[in-house]
């Protein structure tokens, strides 16, 4: 009986699509995204506080964590995987990029007075092998799609969530709520602002959707499903901004689809002297 095969190791990295769009109702667009697929970053931001500033303050918050996180990259280029989620510095690294941004956005915003009261809300991913770490502030959402479910990973900093939660309306309620676009949290409006971090291990065939409201408020949960199984990821961007605006695009509408795959590393040569081909 010959020695079992050598099992080769699985890395995941991913690959991805992101598109903005005004929508149907405004006249133009405050939202920002990031695709960094060298950092395996990726980020949705939704701005606000008048024609000028929800703009830049979208824009602030996707550079500034774009920079920190490439900051810590080159710092410590060759620094090891943690091996579980709970040992990872990259929760605390993302929070504190997020934090940077916060700052960033509120200091700009005293410096020019027709930037008074700007802000954003926050969506960000970021991979590392079959690590998945998301950093959040707002009502801007992540999705994951495995299999045949879906399921929204983020929590919405929005007073009808708050609402939803103490019993006072319904999800159904919500989504005609005259009050639905009323955020209760949200990055550079104060100069400091409470992050929410969350972690997962990914599996190779799992879909991330992150989004602004605009597309959110539109799309119900199935009809997400069904375009990320039904489409090729490249597609998957603007068949969810064709569905809001169909339904209306009240508002600006973002969306970035990240698929997690697998590719094999090349396993260690063997202690009789052979070499595994490059």
């Amino acid at each position: 009986m010959g020695a079992p095969a050598e099992q080769v190791p699985v890395r995941l990295r991913a690959i991805s699509a992101g598109l903005t769009d005004v929508g149907k109702k405004r006249d133009h667009n405050e939202d920002s995204f990031l695709i960094d697929d060298e950092l395996q970053l990726y980020v949705v931001a939704d701005g606000m506080g008048g024609h000028a500033g929800g703009g830049t303050a979208s824009r602030i918050a996707v550079e500034t964590i774009d920079e920190k996180l490439r900051e810590v990259a080159k710092a410590t280029p060759e620094s090891p995987r943690a091996p579980d989620l709970q040992d990872s510095p990259l929760p605390e690294t993302i929070r504190s990029a997020v934090e940077q941004a916060c700052l960033a956005i509120y200091v700009r915003a005293q410096e020019d007075p027709e930037l008074a009261g700007m802000g954003t809300t926050v969506i960000s991913l970021l991979l590392d092998d079959a690590h998945a770490f998301f950093a959040h502030v707002g009502d801007s959402r992540a999705y994951l799609i495995r299999g045949d479910v879906i399921q929204q990973i983020s929590e919405d900093h929005s007073l009808v969530n708050e609402q939803i939660k103490a019993g006072m309306i319904t999800p159904e309620e919500a989504r005609h709520s005259r009050y639905r676009n009323i955020i209760t949290r949200s990055v550079g409006f104060e100069e400091e602002v409470q992050v929410d971090v969350m972690g997962l291990l990914a599996e190779p065939g799992d879909v991330f959707v992150l989004c602004s409201d605009g597309m959110a408020n539109m799309v119900e949960d199935p009809e997400i499903l069904q375009v990320v199984r039904h489409f090729p990821l490249s597609d998957v961007p603007q068949k969810l901004i064709d569905l809001a605006n169909e339904r209306g695009g009240d508002d600006n509408i973002t969306v970035i689809a990240v698929q997690v795959q697998g590719e094999a590393t090349a396993p260690k040569a063997a202690e009789t002297g052979e070499h595994a081909s490059v």
